[in-house]
């Protein structure tokens, strides 16, 4: 299966799936962007469980209900009267900071590990060289 690409964030589903939209349900996320910089970079690859239990502190996937089909990484940082506040590790991200705490629906996934570090982008000094 080849990988979906969606605005901030490319996934990729392991084929075959473990016990598909079970507890072990897992995927890759390539991630696209720089809300997550410094811990996650363009390029990195994640690997994810679907349908997950999660603590605050823990960077899961959050597919926004007004926004279907757009997946985000966050960093889960409280609960807000029976919803949930998330945030880029970048202070630039646009998270709750912008849409306030979201619904515990929203979230679709937790990011377990990197499996592979993106690129560096190289930048000429004296472009003109």
């Amino acid at each position: 299966m080849g990988a979906l690409t969606f605005k901030g964030a490319r996934l990729a589903p392991v084929e075959p799936p473990i016990a598909p939209g079970g507890p072990f349900s897992l995927g890759t996320v390539a991630v696209s962007g720089d809300s997550m910089n410094p811990t996650y970079r363009e390029g990195d690859w994640l690997l994810v469980r679907w349908k997950p239990a999660f603590k605050v502190g823990d960077v899961v996937v959050i597919e926004r209900q007004e926004r279907p089909g757009v997946y985000l990484v966050k960093r889960f940082l409280r609960d807000v009267d029976g919803l949930i506040w998330v945030e880029g590790d970048n202070p630039t991200s646009t998270d709750s900071r912008k849409w306030g705490a979201i619904d515990l629906s929203e979230v679709v996934g937790k990011v377990l590990f990197r499996l592979r570090r993106g690129k560096k982008q190289l930048r000429k000094s004296n472009p003109g060289r």
